[in-house]
């Protein structure tokens, strides 16, 4: 590949400059961040406004397991409660009927009553934590005591009801082999000495030792300490309302509002097929940026910056052809072919003409051809004149006919002067409508008329269609040193980009950079109706179109 083919370069980006990039790029989207902040901020006085007359009062509960030995060692109480179900059974339904009967409330408010409750177990304790949300301090501490006491109180009638139980169940063996006991003990009595008084006296001791065990089993049930724990930290009235109160819950609805305006912004950003910044159109053609038209000049003014009250946009042009003329690629022979993405060339054919002012400005004798041969207008909206001074005498000799005829052959050797104002004048070789664009542009008359960039101190800069809407400027490519690409980074896609960069290397040329530019606001175009009614006999409603809006770029 030759040097002049030869891929642009875009400068690598450390670490660093992605994330300021990324983070500018989510500061774009200020509607979502607005309405994320704004969501966040309700939330915020929704919270402090909830919770400012809510009281939360705690009670806590130890839990034991019953025991005839407190101070045993080896007594494992997380052995002989299971904490989870516990927790469970301090939540039911009939410890709240219980709690509720002893505060004096009806069996409607249990509902009610129990919404309020919260159980929870401290880890690695034998703790159950009663807590109660009221409307009042007095409500929240009365109502956590109350089901607390009762918890304790229906966890020591179910522990009695399993020891009497048990003991019940003793009985009912031990009543039995007692009446046999005094059966066998009767029998004693009466018998003669012998074997069978021998025997009678064996399952005597037998029976006898069973009624001990058993009254032993009965005995230690009975003894049993019953109590099914104690409440050490009793519920008091809380001296102020539960939440943050109402400027902390600002401060964190904001918090959590800009997150989730971050997150929308994100979302945002990941699905936006355009390109997010210069960095974005940077890497989709794989050269730089060279220029950005200022955002207040959009539309409405002259096709020529030159002479503006506002010199920002002309000093923006003299410094994208300042950087031009320093690229290797394109200082030697200075062909260059100007292209938009899609739609309307309005923008890029501002942008040829005042880089062909910016390039006459320097001292070099510049030619600007119209290449547009569907909708030219460059003719009708530039100050021109038609005097004779012949810079390009290539073509002089070409027969005026070819465009009124309808002939392929263009361009006819027609040549108007532009006047720049204080840059100085150049050359136009203004387009015509032919049968065959096609043919036209690949023509060896258009060859001749490129070529003469390779006069010394001349500058050719060639103006195409839209490069993804028609083949014209693809005709064009393999003739210039350079391709320099038009485009609002908010109506393009990157994969129109990276199209268009294929497109343009695969038929042998070089995109050299772009030249971002904001939209046209909707109320400096005109409906095409209006444009169409205010035409010339004979002009087509696009060239109309275009001459209307008079192209001035921001």
């Amino acid at each position: 590949m030759t040097e002049t083919n030869r891929p642009a370069t875009v400068p690598a980006e450390d670490e660093p400059d992605l994330l300021r990039d990324q983070f500018k790029q989510l500061l774009r989207y200020r509607r979502l961040l607005g309405a994320g902040l704004a969501v966040g901020l309700l939330g915020g006085v929704y919270l402090g406004v909830s919770t400012a007359d809510t009281y939360v009062s705690v009670a806590d509960v130890v839990l034991r397991a019953p025991t005839d030995d407190p101070f045993n060692p080896s007594l494992a109480p997380d052995k002989a409660i299971n904490i989870g179900s516990e927790r469970q059974v301090a939540l039911s339904r009939s410890i709240a009927e219980q709690a509720a009967k002893t505060l004096g409330l009806g069996a409607g408010d249990v509902p009610a009553f129990r919404g309020g409750l919260q159980v929870t177990n401290p880890p690695q304790t034998m703790v159950l934590r009663f807590t109660y949300t009221a409307a009042s301090p007095k409500e929240a501490a009365k109502r956590a005591n109350g089901m607390a006491a009762a918890y304790l109180l229906k966890r020591q009638e179910a522990l009695a009801v399993t020891r009497d139980t048990m003991v019940k169940g003793y009985e009912a063996q031990r009543d039995p082999v007692a009446k046999q006991l005094d059966e066998v003990a009767r029998q004693i009595n009466s018998m003669p000495a012998g074997t069978a008084r021998d025997a009678s006296l064996s399952s005597r001791t037998d029976l006898q030792n069973k009624v001990n065990t058993l009254n032993g089993n009965i005995a230690k049930l009975q003894a049993l300490d019953m109590t099914p724990g104690r409440v050490t930290s009793a519920a008091a009235p809380p001296s102020a309302p539960d939440g943050p109160g109402l400027p902390m819950s600002l401060a964190l609805g904001a918090a959590v509002g800009v997150a989730l305006g971050l997150l929308a912004a994100w979302v945002r950003l990941v699905f936006d097929p355009a390109p997010r910044s210069e960095g974005d159109v940077a890497r989709s053609l794989r050269a730089p940026v060279l220029g950005h038209l200022p955002r207040d000049r959009t539309g409405g003014g002259p096709l020529l910056a030159a002479g503006e009250a506002d010199p920002r946009l002309a000093e923006e042009y003299r410094s994208v052809a300042f950087r031009l003329a320093y690229d290797s690629r394109f200082a030697d022979r200075r062909r260059l072919l100007v292209v938009a993405p899609r739609g309307s060339s309005e923008t890029a054919a501002a942008v040829a003409v005042n880089l062909a002012a910016s390039f006459a400005e320097t001292g070099k004798d510049v030619l600007l051809i119209e290449a547009d041969l569907r909708t030219p207008v460059l003719a009708g909206q530039l100050p021109t004149d038609t005097g004779d001074r012949p810079r390009w005498s290539t073509l002089s000799g070409g027969s005026a006919s070819g465009s009124a005829n309808g002939d392929s052959e263009w361009p006819d050797g027609r040549r108007v002067v532009v006047d720049a104002a204080e840059s100085g004048d150049f050359d136009l070789i203004p387009g015509d409508r032919v049968r065959n664009v096609a043919r036209a542009l690949t023509s060896r008359r258009t060859g001749q008329l490129i070529a003469e960039a390779d006069t010394p101190n001349s500058t050719v800069v060639v103006l195409a269609p839209p490069v993804l809407s028609y083949a014209d400027a693809l005709a064009l490519v393999d003739r210039v040193d350079g391709v320099l690409v038009v485009c609002d980074p908010r109506a393009v896609h990157r994969s129109d980009l990276s199209r268009i960069r294929e497109l343009i290397s695969g038929a042998g040329g070089t995109v050299l950079g772009a030249v971002l530019h904001a939209p046209l606001p909707s109320g400096k175009r005109r409906p095409r109706s209006e444009d169409a009614a205010g035409s010339a006999p004979g002009e087509g409603s696009d060239t109309v179109a275009l001459r209307t809006v008079r192209t001035g770029q921001r």
